[in-house]
């Protein structure tokens, strides 16, 4: 007997071919018969007709390191279709580890990627010192598959101490133990091996990630013991993206010239980080140009963002008055009350005139508005249903300059909308032209792969774990700003285009023989909430969640993980090693 029969859905299975309707069975895990399946023999056969049916999707790009330890849900990753992720990105994590070495692992960690101290000191179950002994350790049952790459600052501080914390010069002895290390990680199943070359990416002690300055002669050691290993990916942050103010160590003409010599030197997957910058634009198009003239050829993928890139602030987590006396007295109400007290006119004025409170210390959190305060015309209140592709003219600096005011009154006004849940978006990346031109461009090019969502990482001011929904949606149903995309060629880059890029053979099509990983999704309804924010981190840490609708069923190897969008409290999941073992 078959488990389930998809009846007439509309296949887009991942390969790039256009959408076709057939009927798809499952049993045991896998997909076996794809066409007209002429039997009702299924324990479940779901009319499927005007539905469409994709592979599960693959997100390879997340920072879930640390919360695999407490959490099998995973969100907010599933609930937005993906079935497998990869995590373990740019450089940093939680294995090798010398004991007594947690705690400084734990602030480089936050200092990357803004995962609240407080939630990963009572989170994370230590139970490992080597890299394979995380795999093991982790090796648990989750609502989707999970992958682990092994992190070069991690590795670095665990072979070389405080020289490696300082990113000081490997000797020849350092270098041969990071490659040993490497192989055995990716023997034990490591997908991948992961580096941040990066200013930006610095630790809450201010150093850079270990790793950042590295030379060429250690990368291609580690290169040449991932394939020794049987094969991995080598993902990176590179320098040279044209971030104002953050004085990378390299160019990018430089970063393009390592990644080429990396390739072909080793034979190994690279997959790096593109996003145009308003800032410098042009280095986007330089680095699209010597991607297309020279690497082509070679396993080399640019992973990039189905959206723009920004920051989130609302009422409930940071904002641009986050420091002014009258916001601060009435942080311990409700968020309705203190919408409703902010209401007042005279509130307004005592608080737009107030001198800001000085800052609890040096962390980004802390200063959060003063970086708002300097981008009044990428800021956008983000809406209902979310905008993310907004006019200028919607702008908070448009916005005020119409109405003659200054822009903090306008955010003001705006943060206390439908009751204090409104939230707004600071837009930091691929949106210099005010439009979607250069993810266009990428959705569109062979050596791309979407990603950067960052699940779990950054917890208090994104959810780009969404973007797999919103690419659906927006890309290929709601755009008007510009060319929609065609939908196979969206869903492609998020399941068959990483299945390949990380040797997922068995997963990331529907192909008969395939694993039944799938989404059975409602293309007419599906769309984003608005961000939410809740304290459901350990020691009650804040995150932001954002949830979809559409999806009326997802599937992990069989079995069935959510349907009509409400997790089903099935955890078929597990850690997915290497293919080569």
């Amino acid at each position: 007997m078959l488990d389930i029969i998809f009846r007439d859905a509309i296949v887009v299975d991942g390969t790039g071919r256009p959408p076709y309707v057939a009927s798809v069975a499952v049993r045991d895990g896998q997909i076996v018969h794809i066409g007209n399946v002429p039997t009702d023999d299924a324990k479940e056969v779901i009319d499927a007709q005007g539905l469409h049916l994709t592979p599960g999707f693959i997100d390879v790009h997340t920072h879930y390191d640390g919360q695999v330890t407490w959490d099998d849900a995973l969100l907010p990753s599933a609930a937005h279709g993906v079935t497998t992720l990869v995590m373990g990105n740019c450089g940093v994590g939680f294995s090798p580890v010398r004991p007594g070495s947690e705690r400084w692992l734990i602030q480089l960690m936050e200092g990357v990627e803004d995962i609240p101290g407080t939630a990963l000191y009572e989170g994370i179950q230590w139970s490992w010192e080597s890299f394979p002994e995380y795999l093991d350790a982790i090796d648990r049952n989750y609502a989707v598959d999970i992958a682990a790459q092994i992190p070069h600052g991690a590795l670095r501080a665990y072979v070389m101490g405080e020289r490696g914390a300082a990113d000081e010069a490997a000797t020849g002895e350092d270098i041969a133990l990071m490659a040993k290390l490497v192989r055995e990680a990716v023997e034990a199943g490591a997908v991948g091996f992961s580096s941040s070359r990066t200013a930006i990416h610095q630790a809450r002690d201010g150093r850079y990630v270990p790793g950042t300055t590295a030379a060429i002669d250690e990368l291609l050691a580690i290169g040449q013991a991932m394939r020794a290993g049987g094969g991995a990916v080598f993902e990176l942050v590179p320098s040279g993206r044209g971030i104002p103010g953050v004085g990378d160590p390299w160019t990018a003409a430089e970063e393009l010239e390592l990644i080429r010599h990396f390739a072909r030197e080793t034979g190994q997957r690279v997959t790096f980080s593109t996003a145009q910058t308003s800032h410098q634009p042009e280095v986007f198009d330089q680095i699209l140009g010597y991607v297309t003239d020279n690497l082509s050829e070679l396993p080399v993928y640019m992973q990039f963002s189905g959206r723009c890139g920004g920051v989130l602030s609302s009422l409930r987590s940071s904002h641009a008055l986050q420091r002014r006396p009258t916001f601060v007295d009435l942080a311990e109400l409700s968020l309705a009350e203190q919408a409703a007290r902010l209401a007042d006119p005279r509130t307004k004025a005592r608080a737009l005139s107030e001198a800001d409170l000085p800052p609890k210390g040096a962390a980004f959190t802390d200063r959060f508005d003063e970086f708002l305060r300097k981008h009044y015309a990428q800021t956008f209140t983000l809406g209902d249903p979310p905008e993310y592709e907004p006019e200028q003219s919607t702008s908070v600096l448009a916005q005020a300059q119409a109405a003659g005011v200054h822009p903090l009154e306008v955010i003001y006004d705006r943060l206390i909308e439908d009751e204090g849940r409104a939230v707004l978006i600071t837009i930091t990346t691929n949106y210099a032209t005010g439009d979607y031109q250069c993810v266009e461009q990428l959705l569109n090019l062979d050596a791309t792969v979407l990603g950067l969502g960052d699940g779990g990482a950054h917890v208090r001011y994104i959810c780009d774990a969404s973007t797999p929904t919103y690419v659906l949606s927006h890309w290929t149903r709601d755009r008007t700003r510009g060319p929609k995309v065609a939908i196979e060629t969206v869903v492609a880059k998020q399941t068959g285009v990483p299945a390949v890029l990380y040797g997922f053979t068995d997963r990331g099509t529907i192909e008969t023989g395939k694993r039944a990983d799938l989404n059975l999704i409602d293309m007419r309804e599906l769309r984003l909430e608005v961000p939410r924010f809740v304290n459901d981190l350990p020691a009650g840490s804040l995150r932001v969640l954002q949830d979809a609708h559409g999806y009326v069923m997802t599937m992990v190897h069989g079995v069935v993980t959510r349907r009509n969008d409400v997790d089903t409290g099935a955890r078929p999941g597990r850690l997915v090693r290497n293919s080569a073992q």
